[in-house]
Formats: structure tokens, C-alpha cells, sequence
């Protein structure tokens, strides 16, 4: 029998042992709430889910009705669909017959021509409605494809086209001349970097500068310096934002390796800000301005607009107040606050998203434009930052590589973008801009709401994305009618349209024009039937039972 003394002993362990493992447990709570319900906040999920979700695809006889539509309509959507396929083969013959030749070699047109739409739907899209994927000239907002056509360019180079094609053009071509003398000379810097980090360092409002090859490096810099001057391990994302492709700011679908030190946490959440005050192994936040279209939802693409569930939602003064509460939690804590504007720098104000939301951060990554067209990436931070070695232990270092990362073309182009950026008369360009733009959205707005069209734009600036107010399984359909109507887009579709911003009044009526025309005829073509059985709900549920039953019946 045991005695009175080791039941006190047995008991006190017991306490002892919870009181130790009751912290952590906690800490782990407050964790998973502070993640976003959605996949695109729970890593590991999405990624199971994602092996889940078996392959099939729609036949002819299918492919049209798969909402249920009567047998009418359905004949009515494919009699458009091939009207359409038609005018494809016609108008790009060329282009589709080079697109179709390079796939067989390009990885890359294999992954982005098979994912323009969703899979169900592909395979029948891609054979009827492949258009061209090269273009030979670009003049003031449009470019011209190998067939001739020429179309308004919405693509925005990937964020990259801020200021106009025939603008970077200027860049590269004055570029090439002052870097000529020196050629692709290596290792020593070309005098322009010293006028490149004084015109950095005061745009940031940042003490350093370095240099590397694109966007994903500055931002895996930034985060190495974050690890490395607060001896933390953790680095926080928010849900649905985009870094670039390495593995720890990718760590759901798409990264096969799972990271083990990045928490997603939910944007624009109080839970957030719990954890960031209570844990103690987080390095840095990240934060992409552009999330602010649309907190913790994944970059919209077409592939996966499977119903009309997507939306934009962009309050300046809303995210504003989240970034300034976030950045006084970050100087509580000692946490470093990364602003990633690989996407938005010079494209929302001179001094970017900092400028914009009235925040300053730490540290501050730029690419795409800043190099007047060419590849770059760039850290900006504050100096005891972005030290690479430590003076009391000199054997502790921090690594950072990149044979091109200065390259005397590259540099010379960035000092061509940043001398014209410079001049007061150009940056006049910013005066204004969110009434230009919010301004045009609205127009736009109003005609589809007018037409009774069910689709409508969200913005932040220039950057705008489509969005539905009818449930329906085709409104990747539109992609295919704007392109048809003169609108180059990027394979993303109707998820992402970038203008620059040597758009005009009468530049922007014609692509309005354009788009009221092809979402009428997409309309007209019955793609936008319903009745009331059909919702955002019962088409994500028949998806499910066509997912359930694919699956079982491979078996």
C-alpha cells in the first residue's frame, strides 16, 4: 500500500510535470487560432488535400452541361465555344503552331498552358483554345503577337511594366551605352552603384543596401539577416501571400518538402498579434502590401475559380491600421518587419507600400521594375541589420552569393530607371493615382452593373482582378472572350490585370469597351445561366461527389 509521503511525492511530480507542459500547450492554442480556417492558412492540410483530389476531366458530352444546365443551353455554350475556337485558329494560327512546338521542350508552357483553367476542363480548352504565347513588338499599352494582332496589354510583365514598355525600352537601350566600355566585367563595381545606393537608401529611408539576381533572393537575404541577428529560428507569412518560390515563404501545395520553421498566420488578425507578443523563437514578419486586395486568400488565379466564391476587398485605411499595429508589436518584441515589395515598389507611390500605409519597416525588398526592365533584386535595411559578420566572433558569418548580382548592364539600367524617377515633373505621375484608378474601376463598374453583366473588377491602384456575382462553374470562360476582343492577359486569366501607368483616359475607354463587349458575349453564349438550385455551396458540393466518385471507381 502506498504510503501517505509517496502519493504527496507522486502528486507533486504530477503537478510539477503539468505546470512545465501547460505553457507549451498553450502557446500551440494560440498558435493553430491565429491561423486562417482556410487551406491557404494551414500548410500541412492543404498539401494532404491536394494528393487527395484525383484527376478526370470532362468529355465533350459533359463539358458543357456540368452545371446542370438543360440540353438546350448546353448546345447553345458549345455552339459559342467552337465559334470562339474557330476565331482562335484563325487569328493565331502562327503563334498557336510555335506555342505548340516550344511545350514539347519548355517545361514552363507545359505547367502554365495546362493551368489556365480548372483541370476538369482543360484538356478540351487547350486543344480548341490555345492562343499564341509569343509576341514580337510592344508600342505605348499595346503589344503585337507573331500573327500581327495587336492587343492592349494587361499582363503588366508581371508587375514589372510600372511606367510603359517604350519607358523601359529607353532604359535599357541608355544602359547598354554607358555600361558598354566596361562589358560583363565581374566582381568589381561599376562606378553608377554608388549614385544606385544613395537614391536607394533614401527612397527606403533605410541605412544599407545589397545587391542580388531577383526578387526571391532579396527576400531569402532578408530573412537569413533576420535569423541571424536575433538568434531566432521562426519566420511569420501571412496566408495566401507570395515571397517568392523558395521553401520556407512556399510551404503548402507546390514546395515538396514541408519547411519546419515558418509559421502562416491569418492577416489582419488579434490572434496574430497575440502570438507574435507571446512567442519567443520569431525572426521576422513578412509582409506583401499586395495581400491587401485580398488578406489571406492565395494570388487568384483562373485554375482555381471553380465557382464564384472569389472576391476583392481592398481598405487602405483598414490595412493601414493592421501594419501599424503590427509594426508596434515587431518593436515590443525586437521582431524584424520585412516589407516585401518585389510587386508593388514604385508602383503604388515613390517610396512604396511605407509611403503608402504611412509604415515604416526594417527592412524592405524591391525587383521586377527597379532595374528599368532587367533582372534584380535588392535588400534595403537598417545598418545593424544587414551586417554579414560579427566583430567579437569573426568565425560567425552570414553567407550571401550571387555571381550577377551586380552586373554593370543591370546596375546601369537601375540608374537609368531611378535618375528619370528622380525628377519631380515624373514623379507626378503619383499625384492623384488611387483617384485615377479607383475612379476608372468604378466606371467600369457601373457599365457591367448597367448590362447586367455578373462580373465585376476590385483594385489596389493599378492592380485590379475579376470577380462574380453569379454562381457559375465557367467564368474562366472570360478569359478567352477578352483576348478574343484584343486584351492580352497573362495565364493567371481574369485573377490578375496590371496596368501601367501610361494608360490614358481614351487608352482606358477602349479597354473597357473591350471588356463590357466580351462579357455580353460570353452572356449571350449562355455561360452565365442559373436557376435557383445552383450556388457557390451546391457546386463546391458536386464537385466533391464527381471528386468522391473518380476517386472509388479507379479502384
Amino acid at each position: 500500500m502506498d504510503s501517505p509521503l509517496s502519493i504527496l511525492y507522486l502528486s507533486t511530480a504530477a503537478v510539477a510535470g503539468a505546470a512545465a507542459v501547460f505553457p507549451k500547450v498553450k502557446a500551440r492554442l494560440a498558435l493553430s487560432r491565429a491561423k486562417h480556417r482556410s487551406l491557404s492558412g494551414h500548410s500541412k492540410m492543404s498539401r494532404v488535400v491536394a494528393r487527395m483530389v484525383p484527376f478526370y476531366e470532362f468529355n465533350i458530352n459533359d463539358f458543357f452541361g456540368s452545371d446542370g444546365a438543360p440540353a438546350d443551353l448546353a448546345k447553345k455554350r458549345q455552339d459559342g465555344f467552337f465559334r470562339l475556337a474557330k476565331l482562335y485558329q484563325e487569328r493565331y494560327a502562327k503563334g498557336r503552331q510555335m506555342t505548340a512546338e516550344a511545350a514539347t521542350r519548355i517545361s514552363d508552357l507545359q505547367f502554365t498552358e495546362t493551368y489556365r483553367v480548372p483541370f476538369q476542363y482543360s484538356r478540351l480548352v487547350r486543344e480548341h483554345l490555345g492562343n499564341s504565347a509569343f509576341v514580337k513588338s510592344s508600342s505605348g499599352v499595346t503589344v503585337t503577337d507573331v500573327d500581327g494582332n495587336v492587343a492592349y496589354d494587361l499582363t503588366g510583365s508581371y508587375g514589372v511594366n510600372i511606367f510603359g514598355n517604350d519607358f523601359y525600352k529607353e532604359c535599357v537601350a541608355g544602359a547598354e551605352k554607358r555600361a558598354h566600355a566596361l562589358g560583363p566585367v565581374l566582381g568589381p563595381y561599376h562606378p553608377v552603384i554608388t549614385d544606385n545606393v544613395k537614391r536607394l537608401t533614401e527612397i527606403s529611408g533605410l541605412d544599407e543596401v545589397s545587391f542580388h539576381m531577383s526578387g526571391t533572393e532579396a527576400v531569402m537575404q532578408a530573412v537569413r539577416l533576420a535569423r541571424y541577428h536575433t538568434s531566432r529560428t521562426h519566420l511569420v507569412r501571412f496566408a495566401g501571400s507570395y515571397h517568392g518560390w523558395w521553401g520556407d515563404v512556399q510551404p503548402g501545395v507546390g514546395n515538396p518538402v514541408a519547411p519546419h520553421e515558418t509559421y502562416t498566420l491569418a492577416d489582419m488578425s488579434e490572434r496574430t498579434l497575440h502570438v507574435l507578443k507571446t512567442r519567443r523563437d520569431i525572426a521576422c514578419v513578412l509582409v506583401n502590401p499586395l495581400q491587401a486586395l485580398h488578406p489571406n486568400v492565395n494570388a487568384p488565379g483562373d485554375a482555381a475559380l471553380v465557382d464564384s466564391s472569389r472576391t476583392g476587398n481592398f481598405d487602405r485605411a483598414a490595412y493601414g491600421a493592421w501594419l501599424k499595429a503590427l509594426r508596434k508589436v515587431c518593436d515590443h518584441r525586437g521582431i524584424v518587419l520585412i516589407f516585401d515589395e518585389v510587386f508593388v515598389g514604385f508602383r503604388i507611390a515613390y517610396r512604396g507600400a511605407q509611403e503608402y500605409f504611412g509604415v515604416r519597416a526594417d527592412m524592405v525588398t524591391y525587383g521586377k521594375s527597379l532595374a528599368g526592365g532587367l533582372p534584380i533584386g535588392v535588400v534595403c535595411g537598417r545598418k545593424e541589420l544587414m551586417r554579414r559578420f560579427r566583430d567579437d566572433r569573426p568565425a560567425d558569418v552570414c553567407f550571401a552569393r550571387g555571381t550577377f548580382n551586380s552586373h554593370p548592364y543591370v546596375m546601369t539600367a537601375m540608374d537609368e530607371f531611378l535618375s528619370r524617377l528622380a525628377s519631380p515633373n515624373f514623379r507626378s505621375v503619383y499625384d492623384g493615382l488611387d483617384e485615377t484608378w479607383n475612379g476608372r474601376a468604378a466606371q467600369l463598374n457601373d457599365r457591367l452593373a448597367a448590362q447586367d453583366l455578373p462580373v465585376r473588377v476590385s483594385n489596389l491602384s493599378s492592380i485590379w482582378m475579376a470577380h462574380y456575382t453569379e454562381p457559375s462553374r465557367y467564368n474562366w470562360m472570360l478569359q478567352y472572350y477578352l483576348r478574343a476582343e484584343g486584351l492580352a492577359l497573362s495565364w493567371v486569366g481574369t485573377g490578375r490585370l496590371i496596368f501601367s501607368l501610361n494608360y490614358t483616359e481614351a487608352d482606358f475607354a477602349e479597354v473597357a469597351d473591350r471588356f463590357v463587349a466580351a462579357a455580353e458575349k460570353m452572356k449571350q453564349d449562355g455561360w452565365w445561366w442559373r436557376d435557383a438550385s445552383l450556388t457557390n455551396k451546391t457546386i463546391r458540393r458536386k464537385m466533391l461527389k464527381e471528386m468522391i466518385a473518380h476517386r472509388f471507381s479507379r479502384r
